[in-house]
């Protein structure tokens, strides 16, 4: 019901731009000076995109705050698929046996800049 109410909410306040962009303005609206040999003058077009403004500002008002009621009675659990991940923990220290240079084999590598890098002989 309250995606309804919200396609709903959208579609009045899409009519109130379009009636208000009707309107004439002192610039001049979007729409040419009506004219009176039409099937309304212009002075009842203009009678009609003002009381048309009213109701749908009233029933844009009203639908943000019934939204609003329904958003906070809601018990919905909160969608929190695009929250920011947080840091993953610090990952646990490795030891690092001891070298015994008494035993065959167990040497120590020198430290080198090639990071373990094997050297193609050319």
């Amino acid at each position: 019901m309250f995606t309804f109410l919200l396609v709903v909410h959208a579609i009045i306040a899409a009519l109130l731009v379009t009636v208000i962009l009707m309107q004439r303005s002192e610039g001049g609206g979007l729409t040419t000076g009506g004219s009176p040999s039409g099937l309304m003058s212009a002075r009842g077009a203009a009678d009609f995109l003002t009381r048309s403004t009213a109701i749908l500002a009233g029933l844009f008002i009203a639908m943000s705050i019934l939204l609003a009621v329904l958003a906070a009675t809601r018990h919905d659990a909160i969608d929190t698929s695009l929250a920011r991940p947080t840091a993953p923990a610090a990952a646990p220290a490795v030891p690092v046996a001891p070298v015994d240079a008494g035993v065959p084999g167990n040497v120590a590598a020198p430290a080198s800049a090639d990071n373990g890098a094997v050297p193609i002989a050319r």
